[in-house]
């Protein structure tokens, strides 16, 4: 037996049991144990598998740092890929570990380990490219992966997710977290501390650090105490994981019923107080189970009453692993500590101490038997715990665009230059010990504008702040040193990317994988970084870091979903007529994200639409064009706007006056298509496709705020607070007027492209005409709330012209008789306007617009593209399917030349109809070519897109 549980424990209940199975052996534990002290407590000593050469692993760390104790847990909610240290038992678990068959212990693969030598960094970008990579991947990405997902089920359920502003939010609920909250709330602040950990407290919960004379633990108690009576939010197990635009700092809060919860907090101050993490030491065979951070097995010790082992080697190079030495001797092990530093004072110890050496290897099988020391002595252990310095935990200061600078007296990164609004304090300022966590501390609260608040006086008997010496990995050293415990990087890995010329630092991360597993580096980066510094003949600050991207810590993908599940994951939305459709008896069907009539009548659908069709081609129809996009565009810019964002000229438009018109990508892809209205100089609005009113609002926005003055342009989504009711067919000017709309519709005063202001029963209203269906046509634009009345109205008028009611299906039909496109049905990913015949504003258009670059492209001017055209059916059969493609046959192989993107039976034409995008269509009318679809072969002639009128004369009839 080598670790074992002794008595205490501050975080344990002992009058509650609780057991568990990891890896199908059952597990004794007490209530407040994590995962991680109960595998300890029980003395299993090998928790998981390497990611690449499936080394046994044991317990490094005690928090979110771990790079080994990677399991699956399966209770209420199954959790993958969770790391042992920060997930508490619970009566019945079930635990696995990850990356191995059939467990930790006996893993089958554990003989890649053996061929190490023959697999170095990199090895799988040059072994697997001959004959053809395909021939390995299924295998390798077989192997790869760590946790199992569970696709059909142990779905959690959904999440809250809270907006919060504060006047100070404080990361970190340490001894330097909570003294600011308390300084800040005392002063009136409105307050948010959080803290990842189940507890406030940090280093106080297991260090003996004194706090203004008294025990450390009394004044953490009665700084909670006084913090929750001044109103201060204080929230436990909640993790910030990313700082984004305008201080908005993310939290991922986990709950009691192991779901979890997103907060998005808007501060007007920050102030950073997320500890620091302590480093390994290198040698050789460093990886062994055993092996472990000091600071850690002082955790295990005093919050679990979990000693790390019997026959202890404390290894280190600064003066914070004596105190975890003294308590482990205390608690009944036998402890011998290696001082790196050669000059250190001797103190008094109830321990053996040996200065002035290294460790040079561990040794044993599956987990640490010996040492061996730098003059060659060998020493029995069963346990090494190291403490190589400490790394602050800066990256949410980086996230805050903050740069870090190097400190060769810390050997650390630090925080640099301030960031405006952003404080740190306490270890990750570098303030690593008690008297520098005091000064750091008063920096803090005088930057945020209370100079005068108590400061704390922490002290620590063991832990004097005396500088460290440098113990980074070196080049050539015997045996495996390892870096990267969790993505298996040796130093040696290190070697060979610099050799390769992988010297950049992100071309080293890539190159080697150091750092690039699920702990983010956090205990392995910088040694990889003082190796490559070595290695190159640089300092370490010219090597320089990676890039610290949120999330630092996992988050769930529940939490960040929030309620967007289900039904909810893309919610329907509904027009407010819908309760009017329903007593007209529509068949609502979803459109573009709106759930919309498809048709009415409890007839069989293909009639329905039939006698819809004909209704309004032959008098009048009412059709509810409420989803169509209303975003309005304003301000003395706003032409010049338009300009830029339109693929043809707007500026030229009158007032009163509609024009329709492209909407670019930057690709040169036809992202929408709609009228744009101008009511005054400087005024527009913008109809955008149903589906696209948010992605082009959102697009909108984007180019405002890149290069115009947002003080001269303005821009306002009106799209949900107003209905569009669309008059359409021969008689749809005498149902208007029959309904008593007051305004001049005459073809002088309102032509087809015109826009006007006027009333109906009293309620204003915008009537412009334009049409979706070929024929005249009149969209009534009013507020939402009048649309039920005023509908009501148009109804009763159309009694007299036996005007039907038209639904979504009729008015497809209806548009692709007259040729008119739907984006995203009858273009895809490749669609430029060029290729549905619009050519003359890339050629004469002056001023720049979205998309112009690409559409110059050699890519964009091919001759061949596939280009818009009808497809009539030659061979006397039904319509075709949508989605057929034309095919050509050459050399015995069948070469698809487009497909068809839309297809119907004409109640007008009485014949099927098709559009589709054909390779150079535009240039091959008359061409008659093979459609197939599923086998099946037909014929199909090229024609005009337009079946129906095509002179136009029905828009004014």
């Amino acid at each position: 037996m080598t670790s074992w549980r002794s008595r205490g424990g501050s975080s344990l209940d002992r009058t509650a049991a609780v057991n568990f199975v990891f890896d199908g052996i059952k597990v004794e534990a007490f209530r407040g144990d994590t995962i991680a002290s109960a595998l300890l407590a029980n003395d299993v000593s090998i928790v998981g598998r390497s990611f690449k050469y499936h080394r046994p692993r044991g317990v490094w760390g005690a928090g979110v740092e771990e790079p080994n104790a990677i399991v699956d847990i399966d209770g209420v909610h199954y959790r993958p890929n969770s790391r042992a240290t920060t997930e508490f038992v619970e009566e019945g678990l079930a635990v696995r570990s990850v990356n191995n068959r059939p467990s930790a212990r006996d893993d089958r693969n554990a003989f890649i380990d053996r061929f190490a030598r023959f697999i170095p960094a990199a090895f799988y970008y040059k072994t697997f490219m001959f004959p053809d990579w395909h021939m390995f991947e299924p295998r390798i990405r077989e192997m790869a992966g760590l946790g199992s997902l569970r696709p059909a089920g142990g779905v959690a359920d959904e999440s809250d997710q809270i907006n919060q502003h504060c006047d100070l939010l404080v990361v970190g609920g340490g001894p330097a977290g909570v003294a600011t909250a308390l300084a800040a709330a005392q002063d009136g602040k409105k307050v948010v501390l959080c803290e990842q950990s189940e507890r406030l407290g940090g280093s106080l919960l297991h260090t003996a650090i004194t706090v203004n004379g008294g025990p450390g633990i009394d004044w953490l108690a009665n700084s909670i105490m006084r913090l929750k009576m001044l109103g201060a939010v204080i929230l436990t197990d909640t993790t910030a994981f990313g700082v984004y635009d305008h201080l908005l700092v993310a939290l991922n809060e986990r709950l009691s019923d192991g779901s979890s919860r997103l907060w998005r907090v808007r501060p007007a101050q920050l102030v950073l107080a997320t500890g620091a993490l302590e480093r390994p030491l290198p040698f050789a065979n460093n990886d062994l189970p055993g092996v472990m951070s000091c600071d850690a097995a002082l955790a295990y010790l005093r919050k679990f009453g979990v000693v790390a082992g019997r026959d202890v080697v404390v290894a280190t190079n600064n003066s914070s692993a004596y105190e975890a030495a003294r308590a482990l001797s205390e608690a009944g092990a036998k402890v011998t500590l290696v001082d790196y530093r050669p000059d250190e004072t001797p103190r008094r110890s109830d321990f053996a101490v040996i200065q002035g050496q290294t460790v040079s290897a561990a040794r044993g099988k599956n987990r640490v038997e010996a040492i061996e020391l730098s003059d060659g002595t060998r020493l029995r252990a069963d346990s090494v715990l190291v403490s190589g310095g400490y790394s602050p935990t800066v990256h949410l200061f980086c996230q805050a665009q903050g740069k870090l600078a190097w400190s060769d007296e810390k050997l650390a990164f630090i925080p640099g230059d301030p960031v405006r609004g952003v404080m740190v304090a306490g270890s990750a300022a570098g303030a690593f010990s008690p008297d520098q966590l005091t000064s750091s501390i008063r920096e803090s609260l005088l930057a945020l504008g209370h100079p005068s608040c108590e400061v704390p006086m922490f002290l620590s008997a063991d832990f004097d702040g005396r500088s460290a010496i440098a113990a980074w990995p070196r080049p050539k050293s015997k045996g495996r040193v390892w870096i990267d415990l969790q993505n298996d990087v040796t130093a040696k890995d290190v070697e060979l990317a610099a050799r390769e010329n992988f010297i950049s630092v992100e071309h080293l991360k890539r190159y080697s994988t150091l750092g690039m597993a699920t702990d983010q580096g956090k205990t392995s980066n910088l040694n990889g970084l003082a190796l490559m510094a070595e290695v190159t003949g640089r300092r370490i600050p010219e090597v320089g870091t990676t890039t610290y991207r949120p999330p630092f810590t996992p988050v769930s993908f529940q939490s960040l979903a929030g309620h967007r599940a289900k039904e909810r994951m893309n919610p329907l939305r509904r027009l407010p007529l819908e309760a009017a459709h329903r007593q007209d008896g529509a068949v609502f069907r979803e459109y573009g994200g709106w759930l919309r009539p498809a048709f009415y009548g409890d007839g069989a659908q293909a009639n329905e639409v039939h006698r819809e069709v004909t209704s309004a081609r032959r008098s009048a129809a009412l059709f509810d064009g409420s989803p169509l996009g209303k975003i309005e565009v304003m301000g003395p810019q706003a032409a010049e706007f338009l300009d830029f964002v339109y693929y043809n000229t707007v500026s030229s438009l009158k007032p009163g006056r509609c024009r329709y018109g492209f909407i670019l990508a930057e690709s040169g892809i036809v992202y929408d298509d709609g009228v744009l209205m101008r009511l005054d100089d400087n005024r527009f609005i913008v109809s955008c496709s149903s589906s696209h009113v948010a992605g082009m609002y959102a697009l909108l926005e984007e180019w405002r705020q890149d290069r115009f003055d947002r003080r001269r342009l303005f821009i306002h989504n009106a799209s949900a607070e107003s209905a569009t009711l669309t008059v359409s067919g021969p008689n749809s000017r005498a149902l208007l007027q029959k309904a008593g709309i007051d305004v001049e519709l005459g073809d002088d005063a309102l032509p087809h492209m015109a826009a006007t202001t006027g009333t109906l029963s009293g309620t204003r209203v915008r009537v412009t005409r334009v049409s979706f269906t070929g024929d005249r046509s009149y969209e009534v634009s009013v507020p939402a709330l009048d649309a039920p009345r005023l509908w009501g109205l148009l109804k009763q008028a159309g009694t007299a012209f036996d005007a039907s009611l038209l639904g979504m299906e009729a008015l497809m039909v209806m548009r692709a008789e007259k040729g008119y496109i739907i984006v995203g049905k009858d273009t895809d990913g490749m669609s430029r306007p060029m290729d549905f015949g619009l050519t003359a504003p890339l050629e004469k258009k002056k001023v720049e617009f979205i998309g112009r670059r690409s559409l110059l492209a050699k890519e964009a001017q091919r001759p061949d593209r596939q280009q818009f055209v009808g497809l009539e059916v030659v061979d006397g059969g039904p319509p075709f399917a949508t989605g057929a493609h034309g095919v050509e046959r050459r050399d015995g192989k069948t070469r698809s030349l487009g497909y068809v993107t839309s297809s119907y039976l004409s109640p007008t034409l009485g014949r099927p109809i098709a559009l589709g995008l054909i390779e150079s269509g535009s240039s091959r009318h008359g061409d008659i070519i093979e459609v197939q679809h599923l086998g099946a072969i037909r014929k199909a002639r090229i024609t005009v897109p337009c079946a129906f009128d095509p002179e136009g004369a029905r828009l004014n009839a």
